[in-house]
C-alpha cells in the first residue's frame, strides 16, 4: 500500500466508539495484607471497561482497562461522558487525543478514575494503529526483545494456606515459568518469613523469588523485614510502604541489598516522577490501565530508562507484554491468569518466559464469554 506523499494528512477519521463494562468473577475470593488489616474486603471481581473504536475506512482497534473492587461503573460513567470527543477525529492521532479527552474531564482531576477511564480508549488506538500497520504492538513501538522473563503471582496470595502455596509454586515451575511473586504483611511478620523461608526451600536457592507487601507495613517495620529477608536472595520487595511515600521507599532502598519495587497504585506520570527522581525504586511498576493507558506509560518507560530503572508492569500482562518488550533493559512481565477468559487467544510461555505474539496489534479478540459479563454498554457515531 502506498504511503502518503510529504505533508500530506490523513483522511480517515473514527467513526464509532464502543464502550462495555463486564464484570470477571474470580473462581476463590483473594486476600492481600490489606485485607487481613481489614482495610478492604476479599477480592471477588475484577470489573474490566472495554473500548472498540472503528474508522471510517474500516480500521478497527479495542483496548481495556479495569478496576478492582470499587471504580468499575464510575470509569463506565466517565469514559461515556467523553468518549463523543473521539468522533470524527483521525485515529492515528494518539498523544494529541489523550490530551483532548483528558483536558474533557479535567475538572475532576488528571490521574485516578478519570485516566484509567481514557486508558481503554488510548490502549485501543494503539491497537488500531499497529494493525493498520500490520504489526504486534511491541513491533510498533521498536522491539528489543521477541520475549520477556515472566512470574506469577496468582498462586501466592494470603488466603492461600502454605501448603497450596508450595503445590503452586512447584507446579509453576514444572510448566516453565520464570519466576514466582508471594504475598507478605501478615499481622506478625515471623508468619511471613516461614512462609518465604518454605518456598526458598522448595525452588532452590537460584530460582527467582520476590515478595509483595502491598502497602502493609510502616518504616520500621519494612526496615527490620526487610534485614530479615536479606539472606533469602529475593529478586525484589515490592511495595513495602505506602505507595505515595517516595522518602521511605528511598531510604529502605539505599539501606537494603535487596531491590525494592512500587509504582502500580499510582495513576499518573507525575506520581511515578516522584519515585524516579527520589531514588526510591529499583523495579518501576506502571500500570497502562491505571496510568492512562499507552501513551502515558510510554513516557514513564523513557523516564525509567534515563535513569537507569529496571522494569515489571503491574497485571495486564495481555498488554504489558508489549511495553515491556520494548523497553531497553531487561524487564519481567507479570503473568496472571485471570483475564485469559475475556480473550479467545492465550499467551505461550517457554523456558520462563512469556512470548510475544506475532499477530497484529495487542493480538487479542473479545472473547464470547467476555460479552456474556457485560453490563452495560454505549456507544458514539456509527459503525460502517
Amino acid at each position: 500500500m502506498a504511503g502518503l506523499a510529504p505533508g500530506e494528512a490523513t483522511t480517515d477519521r473514527i467513526a464509532w466508539v464502543k464502550l462495555s463494562l463486564a464484570f470477571l468473577p474470580l473462581k476463590t475470593p483473594i486476600s492481600d495484607a490489606k485485607v487481613l488489616t481489614g482495610r478492604q474486603k476479599p477480592l471477588t471481581e475484577v470489573a474490566i471497561l472495554f473500548c472498540e473504536i472503528e474508522s471510517a475506512n474500516g480500521a478497527f482497534g479495542h483496548g481495556f482497562s479495569y478496576s478492582k473492587r470499587a471504580g468499575g461503573p464510575g470509569m463506565f460513567a466517565h469514559a461515556k461522558e467523553i468518549a463523543n470527543n473521539l468522533i470524527g477525529e483521525d485515529p492515528n492521532d494518539i498523544a494529541r487525543l489523550w490530551e483532548k479527552l483528558c483536558w474533557a474531564g479535567a475538572s475532576v482531576g488528571r490521574s485516578g478514575l478519570a485516566v484509567q477511564a481514557i486508558a481503554a480508549m488510548d490502549i485501543a488506538l494503539w491497537d488500531m494503529k499497529a494493525k493498520r500497520a500490520g504489526l504486534p504492538l511491541a513491533k510498533l513501538l521498536g522491539a528489543h526483545r521477541d520475549s520477556v522473563r515472566a512470574y506469577n503471582t496468582s498462586g501466592g496470595f494470603l488466603s492461600s494456606p502454605i501448603e497450596e502455596v508450595l503445590e503452586s509454586c512447584a507446579r509453576l515451575k514444572d510448566k516453565g515459568i520464570g519466576g514466582v511473586k508471594i504475598k507478605v504483611g501478615q499481622p506478625d511478620p515471623m508468619v511471613d518469613l516461614s512462609r518465604v523461608e518454605a518456598v526458598r526451600k522448595l525452588l532452590g536457592d537460584a530460582f527467582p523469588v520476590a515478595v509483595d507487601a502491598n502497602q502493609q507495613w510502616d518504616r520500621p517495620t519494612a526496615s527490620r523485614v526487610g534485614r530479615a529477608l536479606e539472606p533469602m536472595n529475593l529478586f525484589w520487595i515490592e511495595e513495602p510502604l505506602d505507595a505515595y511515600d517516595a522518602e521511605g521507599h528511598a531510604r529502605l532502598a539505599a539501606a537494603l541489598d535487596t531491590p525494592i519495587a512500587t509504582g502500580e497504585m499510582l495513576t499518573s506520570v507525575a506520581e511515578h516522577f516522584e519515585l524516579i527522581r527520589n531514588d526510591s525504586v529499583d523495579f518501576i511498576q506502571p500500570d497502562a490501565g491505571r496510568v492512562g493507558g499507552i501513551t502515558q506509560f510510554l513516557k514513564i518507560m523513557a523516564l525509567a530508562d534515563f535513569k537507569g530503572l529496571k522494569m515489571a508492569p503491574h497485571f495486564a500482562m495481555e498488554i504489558h507484554l508489549h511495553l515491556c518488550a520494548a523497553y531497553p533493559r531487561e524487564p519481567w512481565v507479570e503473568h496472571f491468569d485471570w483475564l485469559e477468559p475475556l480473550f479467545d487467544e492465550t499467551l505461550e510461555i517457554r523456558d520462563g518466559r512469556m512470548v510475544v505474539p506475532n499477530r497484529p496489534g495487542l493480538g487479542f479478540t473479545i472473547s464470547e464469554q467476555a460479552r456474556a459479563w457485560t453490563v452495560a454498554t454505549h456507544e458514539e457515531g456509527k459503525r460502517g
